[in-house]
């Protein structure tokens, strides 16, 4: 069997929920596990996520997923509906909904449902993405109080487009603007993502939607999951398959785009962008080979990469190599390759072999 395989640590999930609820103790949590869990496969994250208070997916077809996956906490569609054919299905399913557009409260006041849904009324606080502005919020909440269609407490959702750089002085101008459109309303407020909840406290309100923290990794920039209290949930591994000498100037890969320095030993590696790792991760990109720091050396194939083994020259075929996880931050290898941790994690490819462990 082919090496390159992924563990997921059911307790390093429920280590860093516990994490974030700590860090904004009077609120409550919406777990979000789109796209997949973040590439790490919500349902098999399920059994680890029972004390979050609700989940949070992109699409209805995520949270359908969810459902048929055993979930029973409500779900929350961040997107919304596209349509207002999906609304039956959410009222029947208990999912609560994003509105970001006038024309969903028109949906919802036309439609037809057997029971009244949540909403949560998405502000646009000033990243511009989703959101109405400031000044449609009242308007739009008193249609939404009296829609047969809406079940209270409605609450007002925005998202922090900057929180990841707390110098930055736009976080503090979405909060000013948040604070003033729901101020003295009776609705639930969410505003903190990752960044929100570890950084900025004043915008933690009634709910926090921790996201990248869950799975390890942190969303501030210059820094790792360890450095604030979060633990890996994904180690994507493999072993070497070849160990070769080379001598000085001789190419390694596709394009000779690199050249041994000097006399050394390459490993290869069962493990390429076919299997989510990321092709333009450059030479230099750091990896663990048997526990020790060493790095990637020329073009990442589609199966296979190449790794230094200077310093390791007693290295061995079969020998472990760890390309994230327990012992090297996802953010490290992300920054070498000019990505972030969150697209390393969602592209982890079908053909890795997947192993769930709970600490």
């Amino acid at each position: 069997m082919r090496p390159a395989h992924a563990v997921i640590d059911l307790a390093a999930l429920r280590h860093n929920l516990a994490r974030a609820r700590a860090a904004a103790p009077g609120a409550r949590a919406i777990a979000i596990v789109k796209a997949d869990g973040y590439g790490h496969g919500a349902a098999r994250l399920l059994p680890a996520l029972a004390d979050a208070d609700m989940l949070g997916v992109a699409c209805i077809e995520e949270a359908l997923a969810l459902r048929a996956a055993g979930a029973t906490q409500p779900v929350l569609l961040l997107e919304g509906v596209f349509s207002a054919d999906e609304l039956p299905v959410c009222a029947e399913q208990d999912f609560e909904i994003a509105i970001h557009d006038p024309l969903h409260v028109e949906w919802l006041e036309r439609a037809r449902l057997a029971t009244p849904l949540r909403v949560w009324l998405k502000l646009d606080s000033g990243m511009h993405r989703l959101g109405v502005r400031p000044q449609q919020v009242a308007p739009l909440l008193a249609r939404l109080r009296v829609c047969a269609n809406v079940a209270p407490p409605i609450g007002v959702m925005s998202h922090l487009a900057c929180a990841d750089e707390p110098a930055r002085a736009e976080t503090a101008a979405q909060l000013e603007t948040f604070a003033a459109a729901t101020a003295g309303l009776p609705v639930r407020r969410a505003l903190s993502n990752s960044a929100g909840v570890l950084a900025w406290p004043a915008a933690h309100h009634d709910w926090i939607r921790p996201g990248i923290m869950l799975y390890g990794a942190t969303p501030m920039l210059g820094r790792t999951g360890p450095e604030d209290g979060l633990k890996p949930v994904m180690t994507l591994s493999s072993a070497l398959i070849s160990v070769k000498r080379l001598q000085a100037g001789e190419p390694v890969g596709y394009s000779g785009a690199w050249r041994c320095p000097r006399d050394t030993t390459i490993g290869v590696v069962a493990m390429g962008y076919a299997d989510g790792y990321p092709r333009h991760a450059p030479s230099g990109t750091p990896v663990l080979v048997n526990g020790r720091r060493t790095q990637v050396v020329g073009r990442v194939s589609m199966d296979m990469l190449c790794v230094d083994l200077g310093e390791q020259p007693g290295a061995r075929i079969g020998d472990p190599v760890t390309l994230w996880g327990e012992g090297l931050p996802a953010e490290l290898v992300a920054e070498a390759a000019g990505t972030i941790a969150y697209e390393l994690f969602c592209n982890l490819a079908a053909r890795v072999h997947v192993r769930v462990i709970d600490g």
